[in-house]
Parts: C-alpha cells; sequence; structure tokens
C-alpha cells in the first residue's frame, strides 16, 4: 500500500460482487475506480479491449499517480455439456474470464513494479478448484485464473507486489442475467443455484477483505466452498462419486426437457 488512503480499481463494478466489493472498500476509506462495460460506473472499461486498458491507466495515472490494488473481477457465467456448448461459447468466456485478467495484469505490473509495491486481486470461483459436469469452459477459465494468480505472485514477489486469487461458490447475484449459451438444461440448474444459495455479494465482500487482511493468496470465503475443496483434497473417491452423480442428474434433467419439449410440439 501507498501508506495513505488506498486506491483501488475494481472492473465489473456497476453491479453484483464488483459493486459490493467496491462498497465495502470505500467503507474502509478507501479510493475506488469503478469501472464496467455497462452504465453506473465511474470509468467505462471493456476488459477485452487494450485500448480501454491504456485508458484506464492513463486515467489512474493522472487522478492518483499510482495504484494500490487492482481487482479483476469482471466475468460472465456459462458453459454447457461438452457435445452441447460450441466453440464460440468457449472464446467468449476466454476473452472475458481470463484475458480480461491477464490484460489487467499485464497493464498494471509495470507500474506496481516501479512502485515497489501493490495487489492484484483476481475474482475466480469455486469452479477453479472442483469441476463440476457440465461446465467445461466455466472451469477451464476459473482454473486459468488460479493458475495466472500463483504465477503472477510468483513472478512479482521480488517487486513487493502480492496476487490473491478468490473462489467463491454459488452467491446471490444478477450473474445468470447475462448468461449465453446453448444449454438450457445446464443455465437452469445454475440459476437455481444462484437463487438459493444464502450468501450474498456483501457476504463475499466481507470474506475477501478479510482474507487480504490476513495475506491469503487463496481466498475461498464461503463454508460451502471450503467444504466441497476439501473433499476433493482429502477424499478424492468421494469427491468423484458426488461429481459423477452430478452429471447424471444433469442428463437427467435435460432428458427431462427434451420430452417435455415434444410432448409441448406434438400438441
Amino acid at each position: 500500500m501507498n501508506g495513505t488512503t488506498p486506491r483501488v480499481l475494481i472492473t465489473g463494478a456497476a453491479s453484483g460482487l464488483g459493486a459490493a466489493l467496491a462498497q465495502a472498500w470505500e467503507e474502509r476509506g478507501a479510493r475506488v475506480l469503478r469501472t464496467d462495460r455497462t452504465p453506473g460506473a465511474d470509468l467505462a472499461l471493456d476488459v477485452t479491449s487494450d485500448d480501454d486498458w491504456a485508458g484506464a491507466l492513463a486515467h489512474v495515472e493522472r487522478e492518483w499517480g499510482g495504484l494500490d490494488v487492482l481487482v479483476n473481477n469482471a466475468g460472465i457465467a456459462g458453459g454447457g455439456r461438452l457435445e452441447v456448448s460450441g466453440i464460440d461459447e468457449w472464446q467468449r468466456l476466454v476473452d472475458i474470464n481470463l484475458l480480461g485478467a491477464v490484460r489487467g495484469t499485464a497493464t498494471f505490473t509495470p507500474m506496481f513494479k516501479a512502485q515497489g509495491s501493490g495487489r492484484i486481486v483476481n475474482i475466480a470461483s469455486l469452479a477453479g478448484l472442483v469441476h463440476p459436469a457440465g461446465m467445461a469452459g466455466y472451469n477451464a477459465t476459473k482454473a486459468a485464473v488460479v493458475a495466472l494468480t500463483e504465477t503472477t505472485g510468483h513472478e512479482l514477489a521480488a517487486h513487493g507486489v502480492t496476487a490473491h486469487v478468490v473462489c467463491p461458490s454459488y452467491f446471490r447475484t444478477n450473474l445468470m442475467a447475462g448468461v449465453q449459451g446453448r444449454d438450457a438444461a445446464l443455465q437452469q440448474v445454475m440459476a437455481r443455484l444462484v437463487e438459493d444459495s444464502p450468501i450474498s455479494a456483501d457476504d463475499i465482500a466481507a470474506a475477501v477483505l478479510a482474507g487480504l487482511e490476513r495475506g491469503e493468496e487463496l481466498i475461498v470465503p464461503d463454508e460451502a466452498a471450503r467444504g466441497a475443496y476439501a473433499l476433493k483434497q482429502h477424499d478424492r473417491a468421494g469427491y468423484d462419486a458426488v461429481m459423477r452423480h452430478q452429471a447424471k442428474r444433469l442428463d437427467q434433467i435435460a432428458a427431462a426437457s427434451a420430452a417435455g419439449e415434444e410432448q409441448e410440439e406434438a400438441r
């Protein structure tokens, strides 16, 4: 940190977890630059645009003269069973979920190195650690963000820069509002998990800041996520059984949905 008021840039901050993180930091006295490609942000930023990232860097240099925390939060839900989801869906997930974080990290690394300080916080998902069926594209991008963060931490440690990755399970947010994809059965399952979660974006934001205060490089912010990850670490056979049961259930939901559509067409 710069020893005074923390300066924080958050992507995808117009709503959801990004907005909750912005509010949590502001309540702790930080100066926060909320960026997003939708209205309601302090600065327009499409994380897939090199020009937008250059503009964000110029804005930070001009207004603040440096940055203490970069939060690569912008992301989308998606994925689908291997034979259902298309390469276009994979490409969209990679461009936003992974390369958005890559672009942000690469853009601000020279500034952090010059300062000799800084934090990079990447919002991944439990899907980066635990890999449910039907979500290969989403799982792969979030796992890549976990790997990116670890690599970043190793590479920048000598420059006084730390890297942290956040891996929450499902929590209530508007993430499903913009979901795109061909696998309607998966979207049905994901939407129900989001809607039924007892965890809010504010809960996750509070846990993230607490984890950062403890210096955690891997932040698993909720009990459901910690339990699922612990199962994979300590009981691989049990974990595999759970994942394969979920895969079977997804196929059953898809089959029931298809049968219902056929009945409607026959009427």
